[in-house]
C-alpha cells in the first residue's frame, strides 16, 4: 500500500515527545510512559501542547506530517506495570489513534498521516531477553490489531534493539492490513544494541517478510552515530528512507543516566541531515528523538528545504 509520504516533499515528524514532557514541561512519566495522559483531561491537554508546534511547522512550511501516537510504552509488559490490563490497553490503542486523528481534524487541508507506534518489549536502550519473531508477532498483536481496529493509516516499530522483534512486528501489522515502517536504533559504533549492524538488521526484516516494511528508519542516534556504517551503493541502504536523530552524542547509556536534558545544536544537526541526505538519497520523513523539539525539526526541514 502506498503511503503519502513517499511521494514528493518529505514529511515532518514531531521531535522527542517524552524528553520534552520530562524536562521541558516537568512531568513525571513512570517509566518513561507518554500513554497515561489520555486518560486524563490535564494529560490530554499536555499531550495537544506538544504536537501544536509540529502542526504550526507543516502548515507554515506547507508540508505534511507523520503524527505519531503516543504509544511507545504502551504493549503489554510496560502496561502491566502501570495497572492496565489488555482490555483497557487495547481501548487505550484505539483512542491514541483517535487522538492524533482529532489532532488533525484542527488543520483542514493539512496532510496528516496516523501512525501507531509501537516500542521494545524491553528497556529500548539495552536488549535484555529476546523473543523470536513469531513470540514477538504474538506478543504485539494486541497494539496492531488496536491501531488497525482505530484506523490508522500506519504502523511503526520504533527504537528496535534485535531484527527478531522487528519481523515479529512486522507480521503483526501486516496480519491486520497496516502499512508498517521499521526503525531501528544503534549504539555509538553504529550498531544495533544486539551487536548486529545495521545492515544486517535491514536484510533480515527483508528477508523474513518479502521485504513487507514500507521504509526503514534509524532513530535514538546521533547521527554521527551511524553515518559512518552508511555504505555507498549497499542495496540496503536505500531502504533507509527516514532519520529521526537525538540531538545529543551521547550514549544510550549516558542519556540513561542523565539528569539534565542535552539539546545538542539544532543548526549542527540539521547540517549533519544534509550529509545524510547526500549518502541517503531524498528522505520521506525527518523528525527528531530524544532531546530534539520543533526547533530542531524546523531546522532540520529547512536545511533540507522542505517547502510545497
Amino acid at each position: 500500500m502506498s503511503l503519502p509520504q513517499l511521494h514528493g516533499s518529505p514529511f515532518i515528524a514531531d521531535g522527542g515527545l517524552e524528553t520534552t514532557l520530562v524536562f521541558h514541561d516537568g512531568l513525571d512519566l513512570p517509566d518513561f510512559a507518554a500513554f497515561p495522559l489520555l486518560d486524563g483531561a490535564d494529560g490530554r491537554e499536555a499531550l495537544r501542547r506538544y504536537y501544536e508546534p509540529y502542526l504550526d511547522l507543516a502548515q507554515r512550511i506547507g508540508t505534511g506530517i507523520v503524527l505519531d501516537t503516543p504509544t511507545w510504552r504502551a504493549n503489554l509488559d510496560w502496561a502491566a506495570r502501570l495497572g492496565y490490563d489488555a482490555e483497557r490497553l487495547a481501548d487505550l490503542n484505539r483512542r491514541s489513534v483517535a487522538f492524533v486523528q482529532e489532532l488533525a481534524a484542527t488543520r483542514p487541508g493539512l496532510m496528516a498521516v496516523a501512525n501507531g507506534v509501537l516500542g521494545p518489549r524491553g528497556d529500548g536502550y539495552v536488549v535484555g531477553a529476546t523473543m523470536s519473531a513469531a513470540e514477538a508477532a504474538h506478543y504485539h498483536a494486541l497494539q496492531a490489531r488496536a491501531f488497525a481496529d482505530a484506523g490508522a493509516d500506519m504502523a511503526t516499530a520504533v527504537t528496535m534493539t534485535y531484527a527478531e522483534e522487528a519481523i515479529g512486528i512486522t507480521r503483526a501489522a501486516a496480519a491486520v492490513g497496516l502499512a508498517v515502517v521499521v526503525s531501528f536504533t544503534v549504539e555509538t559504533d553504529g550498531r544495533l544494541p544486539s551487536g548486529q549492524g545495521l545492515g544486517e538488521a535491514i536484510d533480515a526484516v527483508d528477508a523474513a517478510t518479502g521485504g513487507a516494511p514500507a521504509y526503514y528508519m534509524v532513530n535514538c542516534a546521533h547521527p554521527t552515530h551511524f553515518a559512518p556504517v552508511l555504505e555507498p551503493g549497499a542495496a540496503w541502504l536505500g531502504r533507509i528512507r527516514a532519520i529521526r536523530a537525538n540531538a545529543s552524542t551521547m550514549s544510550h547509556a549516558e542519556l540513561d543516566q542523565a539528569t539534565e536534558l542535552d539539546r545538542g545544536d539544532p543548526a549542527e544537526l540539521a547540517a549533519r541531515h544534509r550529509e545524510l541526505r547526500a549518502l541517503l538519497g531524498e528522505l520521506a520523513v525527518v523528525g527528531g528523538c530524544c532531546g530534539t523539539d520543533h526547533e530542531h525539526v524546523a531546522a532540520i526541514a529547512g536545511a533540507l528545504a522542505v517547502r510545497p
